[in-house]
């Protein structure tokens, strides 16, 4: 079983992507780096070709990361919705609008209880994401994502 979510706890790290890929990969980027070679036309040109195969291999878990954030968001945002129409009874545009992602991300975290009042206090006040987490009481984990 997963500890319980809270402010302090809740950032995320998958480890084979963290700890592993990411720095293997600036590991081979750099070593390219290391190893170019320009003393002659060819050399040169193998350098060029490694030197962009690294850059590559470098972007490839970094956009994959982007990818799955991105589509995480997506499902925040519909979650969100969702959830603000059944506590209101009316749809989240007419607030959505007056709130930034990161606002609508940090506001997911709020027990039902708390997320209609941090919402109104989220715009009047244009709380920070940070600042809207911390001020949440009963944290609504989040275990399943990226």
């Amino acid at each position: 079983m997963e500890q319980t979510q809270n402010f302090k706890n809740h950032t995320r790290y998958f480890p084979f992507h963290h700890f592993i890929l990411t720095p293997l990969t600036l590991v081979y980027f750099i070593w390219t780096i290391v190893d170019l070679d320009f003393s002659s036309g060819s050399a040169t040109s193998e350098s060029i070709k490694s030197l962009i195969l690294a850059f590559i291999i470098v972007c490839l878990p970094l956009l994959a990361r982007i990818y799955a954030l991105k589509n995480q968001n997506r499902i925040i945002f519909a979650e969100m919705r969702a959830r603000y129409a059944e506590l209101r009874g009316r749809s989240f545009s007419e607030v959505e609008s007056k709130l930034s992602g990161g606002q609508i991300i940090a506001l997911r975290f709020a027990s039902d209880e708390e997320l209609i009042p941090l919402v109104e206090e989220s715009i009047s006040n244009n709380l920070s994401s940070k600042e809207i987490k911390m001020k949440i009481k009963n944290w609504r984990g989040d275990y399943r994502r990226v």
